[in-house]
């Protein structure tokens, strides 16, 4: 799981920057918010608009693209616009039982020189600058001409599997089932490619999964996807094509698809990613996580997620101050971003206040503790 992030030069964080999921002394949520290994299983970044909170899970996302991608992503692109400094820093860490991992990339983009290192428990795996590297996982292990923009690492796990290394296999494994979404622009990156678009998770998986949920919540409705749907005053025929159609508890007629509300369609469009984590373990990232959400479904999805998943995280990037709460996420688990001008974005983990936990951290955000709170002036 997903332990440290540092990040330094990258996009609006022009200093370096460490972002913590580590759990701390609190015992509240314990049990259903922080994994056996101590590792949190997620956590929210609020603040205003631009302040940069989407730049931390594009860190991530960066991570997943660039190991998995199809085409060669262009790590220059993410250079911290406002910065004189050419050299990219990236640094992420995994704890997988007792096995530490640590992963760092930088890239100088005016050089374009690539520099990989990846350490399990302090052992050094790999070891890269520019177009050298020497490996401690492969067969061959001096590597030369190596392309300048792609990484190494990438490459040997396509042809190696880690087959012979179970932790960095489980480390793969882990990040191939992870999911990062918009949920505004309902687009997303999905490595394992496991059929989680809304149509085809439903053609593989059938409707039996989403309308469990339906019922142990209490949402009144359930969802059909056939060529035809029937109440009692109307038939719905698609001509051969299957489709979704809402059936409402006291309506009970056929409502397609696109006649739902935009909340309704958003929630069926995140579930199957929301299934396949739990299930599979991974990280699911979410950008725009309130988009047409109504607050008790917000909160229902993050306490269903904590309370069903086991070995999988959750980050999300929200405005919904209603889900900073000891009820829903632990001080650990929020952070706050601001922008500061020519110094970029700086993170501020709540905790590090030292909030108790019978406050109202709520409050305490909308009344700047945490900084992080856009403050705007009335005429």
């Amino acid at each position: 799981m997903l332990s440290k992030i540092e990040i330094e030069n990258f996009k609006s964080f022009k200093h370096l920057t460490t972002v913590d999921f580590t759990s701390t002394n609190y015992k509240i949520l314990k049990k259903r918010n922080v994994s056996d290994d101590g590792i949190l299983k997620g956590g929210i970044f609020v603040g205003a608009n631009a302040s940069g909170k989407t730049n931390i899970i594009l860190s991530i996302k960066l991570l997943l693209e660039l190991l998995f991608a199809e085409k060669i992503i262009d790590i220059g692109l993410y250079k911290c616009l406002f910065s004189k400094s050419d050299n990219i820093k990236l640094h992420y860490e995994f704890q997988f039982g007792d096995n530490v991992i640590n992963y760092n990339i930088e890239y100088d983009t005016g050089k374009k020189i690539m520099v990989e290192t990846l350490l399990v428990n302090n052992k050094i795996m790999l070891n890269r600058i520019g177009e050298s590297a020497k490996s401690y996982i492969t067969d061959n292990e001096v590597f030369d001409n190596l392309d300048k923009k792609s990484l190494l690492l990438r490459s040997i796990y396509f042809n190696t599997k880690f087959n012979n290394y179970p932790v960095l296999k489980e480390w793969f494994n882990y990040l191939i089932n992870s999911v990062f979404l918009d949920a505004f622009l309902r687009r997303g990156i999905n490595p394992s490619n496991n059929n989680l678009d809304l149509k085809e998770y439903l053609d593989n998986n059938g409707v039996e999964d989403i309308n469990s949920f339906f019922k142990k919540y209490n949402f009144g409705q359930l969802i059909e996807y056939s060529k035809e749907s029937t109440g009692s005053l109307i038939s719905i025929n698609t001509e051969g094509n299957k489709s979704i159609f809402f059936k409402r508890d006291d309506i009970g007629e056929p409502i397609p698809f696109v006649m739902e509300s935009l909340g309704n369609k958003n929630l069926l469009n995140i579930l199957p990613a929301f299934f396949h984590v739990i299930k599979n373990g991974g990280m699911l990232i979410i950008d725009e996580f309130s988009s047409a959400f109504h607050n008790d479904l917000e909160e229902l999805l993050v306490r269903y997620f904590m309370e069903k998943s086991s070995k999988a995280q959750i980050f999300i990037v929200s405005h919904s101050t209603n889900l900073l709460s000891n009820t829903i996420f632990r001080p650990d688990q929020e952070y706050a971003v601001e922008f500061r001008g020519s110094d970029g974005s700086f993170i501020n983990r709540f905790s590090d206040e030292r909030p108790r936990e019978a406050q109202n951290i709520e409050k305490m955000y909308t009344s700047g503790v945490f900084g992080g709170k856009p403050v705007y002036e009335n005429e």
